[in-house]
């Protein structure tokens, strides 16, 4: 079983050799802090890398494997949402909390995932009525969400193929139960970088 350090540089070879994150850090950066032996963060800048280039799910499988065996769960659970993306694309939205007063939720969430709630995006039941669908939430920039507040986030649909309609500007409502109790505004729809691997799970 390959270490944390040998999966990192593995990671590393699948990347494209002119290939830099946002900040500027390239591949040569990359490779310096390995010989440093500053494995944490490699693991952060193969992550910013990737967000600025397509990589293969491979790549996000490695870093989730590196990260667990370094006791990095939070980090671990990042680098799976990015696998799970990979195969089914991007649906980020600006999602706003009703307030407890208005129906809303009492208590804020958890922002890493675990939330599944239900969805209006406009698709309907056999007898024409409301149909609602499930996707995981995760939330950009915070452990979590209160009621009334906003942020950016990421959706992962269970079923994504239902979901392909949706563009940019479009509002769904987000359920627990039968009430709203929050309005998203997509903002950002990305195919698969793996179609090849795309499945509806």
């Amino acid at each position: 079983m390959d270490d944390a350090f040998t999966l990192l540089r593995r990671a590393t070879g699948l990347l494209p050799e002119d290939a830099r994150a946002g900040n500027g850090v390239t591949i040569d950066d990359l490779r310096d802090c390995q010989r440093h032996q500053e494995w944490e963060l490699v693991l952060d800048l193969l992550m910013e890398i990737a967000d600025e280039h397509p990589v293969p799910r491979g790549f996000w499988s490695l870093l989730v494997d590196a990260a667990r065996r370094m006791g990095l769960e939070s980090r671990a659970d990042w680098c799976e949402w990015r696998a799970w993306e990979t195969r089914h694309g991007i649906l980020r939205a600006g999602l706003t909390l009703l307030s407890a007063g208005k129906g809303g939720r009492r208590t804020a969430f958890c922002g890493q995932g675990q939330l599944r709630p239900l969805w209006d995006i406009g698709n309907r039941a056999p007898d024409g009525g409301q149909a609602v669908n499930v996707a995981r939430l995760w939330v950009e920039g915070a452990p979590g969400l209160a009621p009334g507040e906003s942020a950016t986030v990421r959706l992962a649909p269970l079923g994504p193929g239902q979901w392909r309609h949706l563009r940019p500007g479009d509002v769904i409502t987000m359920h627990e139960g039968r009430p709203v109790v929050g309005t998203a505004v997509i903002i950002e729809v990305t195919p698969p970088s793996d179609p090849g691997r795309e499945g509806d799970q």
